[in-house]
């Protein structure tokens, strides 16, 4: 059991940002003390990981609460299909740009900077 700070310092992530989560109801405190101060467990810590690396990644907060509740509600199928489609014409555009920059590195540039061309297929 760690407090909010503590929490906080692991996960990479300001006090603000846990008590945000919190009231959406993304990560819950295990206990409060009497004095008030929130208590965590491991399992906090492994949300808060999962909500960064998945905000990194482009998901949305509303995609990630739905990410995270799809053991009690089966419906995230539109969700994850809409993210990998995402996600694909990502990998497309990021592949038209290593190519036109190793372009680049091979030849210079010319008239018009490759990387402009491809991102502006």
């Amino acid at each position: 059991m760690v407090r909010i700070s503590e929490l906080a310092r692991a996960a990479g992530v300001g006090i603000s940002t846990v008590r945000f989560y919190e009231r959406r109801g993304l990560v819950v405190p295990t206990a409060r003390t009497h004095g008030g101060y929130r208590h965590y467990d491991q399992e906090a810590l492994r949300r808060l990981r999962f909500i960064r690396r998945a905000a990194r990644l482009g998901f949305t907060l509303t995609e990630v609460e739905q990410l995270l509740t799809a053991s009690t509600k089966p419906d995230v199928g539109d969700v994850v299909t809409g993210k990998v489609a995402e996600i694909e014409e990502r990998m497309r555009d990021l592949d038209r740009v290593r190519l036109a920059l190793l372009d680049v590195a091979e030849n210079g540039v010319r008239e018009q900077c490759p990387v402009v061309a491809a991102l502006s297929d």
